[in-house]
């Protein structure tokens, strides 16, 4: 073979390879763009989750603060007060056991973050004229939203009523009636209660003693 010839076959093949070469080429270029625009979109998908946990935890931090500084010593501090809240912070450090300045400022610090909501007066319900308790479970006619808010604006209005809960079960309300006794108890059953178009039934449980009550 001549040397014309083989100088032929060589460009040949190197042309080939540059062919090869550049098809390659352009097939890797473009699967790395299509795998860095992959990558990219990961990349933000990433951020964006990052950020709504971000936020999560940012919304519940209150929360969660307020979770952690209720300690032992905080539920002792609280447990007094349900029991007196009217007691001094001196004796109340006393019973927990702190310095007064310190007691205090745990006690304005569950006042700030809304773990103390507000101090009531207890009243003897004796004293007020109130002889007749029960408990009445109340069922609706209609299970609408509407005649919901209807019933509990109605309830809301009556003295008789001292708690009113919407419940889960057969029924929708479990209410705790006081009365100055059975013939005014009598009177809201029948004249108040049973005369709201809502009530479709109302079951009765009268208190006879209360050997707990934490309001007492």
């Amino acid at each position: 073979m001549g040397q014309g010839a083989t100088q032929a076959k060589v460009r040949t093949r190197r042309q080939h390879h540059q062919v090869i070469g550049a098809g390659r080429d352009g097939r890797d270029k473009g699967e790395c763009q299509k795998s860095g625009q992959k990558f990219i979109s990961h990349e933000r998908n990433n951020t964006q989750v990052f950020a709504d946990w971000i936020a999560i935890i940012d919304g519940l931090w209150p929360l969660l603060q307020y979770m952690t500084r209720i300690d032992d010593i905080s539920h002792r501090i609280l447990r007094e007060l349900v029991a007196d809240g009217r007691i001094s912070n001196i004796e109340l450090a006393d019973r927990v056991g702190l310095s007064p300045s310190a007691c205090l400022r745990r006690v304005q610090e569950l006042e700030r973050s809304g773990v103390i909501k507000g101090y009531r007066a207890l009243l003897d319900p004796v004293a007020m004229g109130i002889g007749f308790t029960a408990y009445m479970t109340v069922g609706l006619s209609d299970h609408s939203k509407a005649s919901q808010e209807a019933f509990e604006r109605s309830v809301a209005r009556a003295p008789e009523v001292r708690e009113c809960h919407n419940v889960t079960g057969s029924v929708e309300y479990l209410l705790r009636i006081e009365a100055a006794d059975l013939a005014g108890y009598k009177h809201f059953h029948t004249d108040v209660l049973g005369a709201l178009p809502q009530v479709k039934s109302i079951t009765s449980y009268v208190v006879m003693e209360s050997p707990k009550d934490g309001r007492a």
